[in-house]
């Protein structure tokens, strides 16, 4: 789940922990079981599904692993998972309305387990959908693995909104600004802001231990948004389409390690024969 990037600037969050082989570890099944529930959801979406049954899925999921989601009553949020479709950005609440043939949508996991938190997200394909629509998915997903090769000791969080950044307005895409990744662990949401563009103003450096989330928003058109009267579904203020994709990432002493892979090879759609 995305941060409110403007919110969290504003506070300036303390010194980023630096957390241990014991978390590394911890955050390794987190993750894994995480992905595993994202891979599950393949065989599930597609025309004719509601979100609402999804979102069902995983909390069966989740409790028959011994695990629970983050989401879940926190800050009042109802649902074990977000379901952002199309136009909605981020925070899209599951629901009773059924998916159409040609939608694209973004589902968004953070499984507790042990105390350790997995979050990640990925593209799903409704059916056939359009080239733009895949074209989008497509330029999202290397943002975010062009945002995770950046990361290293000795370089910044800028490395990663420059890569992120760079790439989406190579292919005339907007990068949304007002939600971010984060710092996580033990706790949901903790340092370091993780910005998906380049802030000279914010520009923590990168050291072995952090563990936080990458996780660009990228929309077709405008990068404007505005969040809805139900308090947490973010839109594109045009309405112009938006994909992302999450990972979870810890920095090593020689680069990056990735928390969620899919355990199937299941990176971006289409994911293969259901």
């Amino acid at each position: 789940m995305s941060y409110d990037s403007t919110a969290t600037l504003e506070r300036r969050p303390a010194e980023p922990p630096i957390h241990d082989a014991a978390a590394f570890a911890g955050m390794r099944r987190a993750g894994r079981l995480t992905a595993e529930a994202l891979d599950l959801l393949v065989e599930h979406v597609r025309p004719g599904v509601t979100t609402q049954a999804l979102d069902d899925v995983v909390c069966g999921f989740a409790r028959d692993h011994g695990a629970f989601s983050a989401t879940l009553l926190y800050r009042g949020y109802t649902h074990s998972i977000c379901t952002s479709i199309n136009h909605v950005v981020c925070h899209g609440i599951p629901n009773d309305k059924p998916l159409r043939e040609g939608d694209i949508m973004n589902i968004d996991v953070t499984l507790i387990l042990d105390g350790w938190h997995g979050d990640s997200s990925r593209m799903y394909y409704v059916g056939e959908v359009p080239r733009r629509a895949a074209r989008l998915c497509d330029v999202t997903h290397e943002c975010l693995m062009l945002g995770v090769e950046a990361i290293r000791p000795g370089r910044s969080t800028n490395a990663i909104g420059a890569a992120i950044q760079g790439h989406a307005e190579r292919e005339r895409c907007s990068v949304v600004r007002d939600f971010c990744g984060h710092g996580l662990g033990r706790v949901f949401h903790d340092a370091p802001t993780i910005l998906h563009y380049v802030e000279p103003t914010y520009d923590v450096p990168l050291r072995a231990g952090m563990l936080f989330t990458v996780e660009p928003m990228i929309n077709l058109g405008r990068p404007q948004v505005k969040v809805l009267s139900d308090g947490w579904t973010a839109v594109t203020r045009d309405r112009s389409l938006s994909a992302q994709f999450e990972h979870t990432v810890g920095v090593t002493e020689s680069g990056v390690e990735i928390f969620t892979l899919s355990p199937k090879g299941y990176h971006k759609p289409p994911y293969g024969p259901l």
